[in-house]
């Protein structure tokens, strides 16, 4: 399979540049974009490591930064929610301005405090997101945005995780989209683990081809 197109992309969010990465595989069947977790960037390994296999599955990818560097030199701002949360809806309007990205069915993968910053957004933007996927997440931490979110959510947890894996399955309790939580054995935190980010990877393609695919968006 033919590699994917990377371009450097500059949103402005907020009033200020933020510098992006956007991959695009030929004839993409949706658009995933990537909310990265507490202390980690647009360059972060193990989310180019998703993108590459949500590509090979047919899906653009964006992953940019959501804060700027003076924003992320104040510790609080990673994890100010709803910050994070109003930069992924601009970010989704930018991709609606573009006219490559615009007819793309919308995703939204989310990691550690990303994932409660991509289920606020996708509360914020109904019509809008149609699926979101979150890895090692922190949903609880969307608040009362979980009983808002219309989008299809897989919540994603390693097996060795145990205090994330409590806290996904009160947020799904919380939920009254379709949401299921998927445990990879022998995974930490992290997905540091031989084949295990791999599984990850994995599970999000399957669930952004199922919920991006034109049967189910139509």
């Amino acid at each position: 399979m033919s590699r994917a197109e990377e371009r450097n992309v500059t949103l402005v969010l907020d009033g200020q540049p933020h510098q992006g990465i956007l991959g695009l595989p030929g004839s993409p069947v949706g658009l995933v974009i990537f909310a990265h977790g507490s202390g980690s960037s647009r360059l972060s390994r193990r989310n180019r490591q998703v993108a590459s296999t949500l590509q090979d599955s047919g899906m653009a990818t964006l992953m940019f930064d959501l804060l700027t560097e003076e924003e992320d030199r104040t510790y609080a701002n990673r994890f100010d929610i709803d910050l994070l949360g109003r930069r992924l809806v601009q970010a989704c309007q930018w991709a609606a301005a573009q006219p490559s990205l615009a007819p793309l069915p919308l995703g939204l993968f989310g990691a550690s405090t990303g994932a409660a910053a991509a289920l606020r957004a996708a509360a914020a933007a109904p019509r809008t997101i149609q699926a979101v996927v979150s890895r090692g997440g922190r949903p609880d931490l969307a608040g009362d945005a979980l009983d808002q979110v219309q989008s299809p959510t897989l919540l994603i947890v390693g097996g060795d995780d145990t205090t994330v894996i409590q806290l996904n399955r009160q947020a799904q309790a919380r939920m009254r989209a379709g949401c299921e939580l998927e445990i990879v054995p022998g995974a930490s935190h992290l997905f540091e683990e031989p084949g295990t980010l791999e599984q990850a990877a994995g599970l999000a393609a399957a669930w952004f081809r199922r919920w991006l695919s034109p049967a189910t968006t139509a």
